[in-house]
């Protein structure tokens, strides 16, 4: 018992230092116990402290214990007996009233008058849990019938199309990080180092050999002008990627090979060439793509300087 005891002791320590952690740790959704590394060392050493408070009581009580006479003794372990005897009675009382039965010695009070062949039946109440779930039953049933057919307060219909528009608003939220979920619809342009290093890494893999280390092109076209075949956009990147470029004898697709996050990474490295100067730059193909969000200025600039290229090839 003197174990039971102890442990539920711990056990509450742990709760309560647990909540105490929670609310001065407040990480929203997640439990402090999985974000702050100090969490484990500051409840193990309470923990240990407690398990050797308690230990240091045991050991106080049985050096006392040796210091009583015999018949302090006696009477110190009869009245832990009878302690530990009513510890939990109350819990089986309660238990026998939550039945509404009787004591058999009572049970004479409750017998009906008939019987059959010797066999006698009792009158015995209904357990009283079950009469209280039965009124709460009742209850619940008048307010919903009040909430719902007198009020009116919503429909089922109702609350599916609410459920359907938070579930619908938690999968866009959910969209936003969810890298590999990119489609060309989606994807924008990539500025992290860790992106633009894996991007860099994929088009040496896998882009090199067409276009260049440098871009500058080869096989494939230049990609540090201003002269795109399929558009020049991180969206038309991504689009000539994972579709191919033109049929028959353009670039093939990647889609199969690279994941949409990858392909993502990786036109955003495309695009970080323009504006620089390769070794052997191949002759521009294409048309010049102007931003349909950059402003008039901008574009007015991009296609005097194309113009002004052109002349000079």
């Amino acid at each position: 018992m003197k174990t039971t005891a102890s442990f539920i002791r711990l056990l509450l320590f742990f709760i309560v230092a647990l909540i105490l952690i929670e609310w001065v740790y407040d990480t929203g959704d997640k439990w402090a116990m999985f974000t702050q590394p100090l969490f484990w060392g500051i409840i193990g050493t309470a923990m240990l402290f407690a398990v050797a408070f308690e230990i240091c009581v045991e050991a106080l009580k049985t050096v006392l214990f040796k210091t009583l006479t015999n018949d302090q003794q006696t009477s110190y372990l009869s009245k832990e007996a009878l302690k530990k005897e009513n510890q939990f009675k109350w819990i089986s009382e309660t238990y026998k009233k939550s039945l509404g039965t009787k004591e058999m010695e009572e049970e004479h009070e409750i017998i009906l008058d008939h019987d059959y062949d010797g066999i006698k039946e009792l009158d015995n109440d209904l357990p009283p849990w079950w009469v209280y779930m039965f009124y709460a039953t009742i209850i619940f049933a008048v307010v919903y019938w009040v909430r719902f057919e007198v009020v009116n307060d919503y429909s089922q219909a109702e609350e599916y199309d609410i459920a359907v528009a938070e579930a619908k608003a938690e999968i866009e939220e959910w969209k936003k990080t969810a890298k590999d979920l990119v489609d060309v619809n989606s994807v924008i342009l990539l500025t992290d180092a860790s992106d633009l290093k894996a991007g860099q890494n994929i088009f040496t893999t896998n882009c090199v050999a067409c276009h260049k280390a440098d871009g500058g092109g080869g096989i494939g076209p230049n990609l540090t002008d201003k002269h795109w075949i399929s558009g020049g956009g991180i969206k038309d990147v991504f689009r000539t990627i994972s579709e191919g470029g033109r049929a028959g004898k353009g670039m093939i697709s990647w889609k199969s090979e690279l994941k949409p996050a990858e392909m993502a990474q990786v036109a955003s490295y495309v695009l970080t060439f323009q504006g620089t100067t390769p070794a052997e730059p191949k002759v521009a193909e294409g048309d010049i793509w102007l931003d349909p969000n950059a402003p008039i200025e901008t574009t007015e600039t991009i296609q005097e300087v194309a113009t002004d290229s052109t002349a000079v090839e």
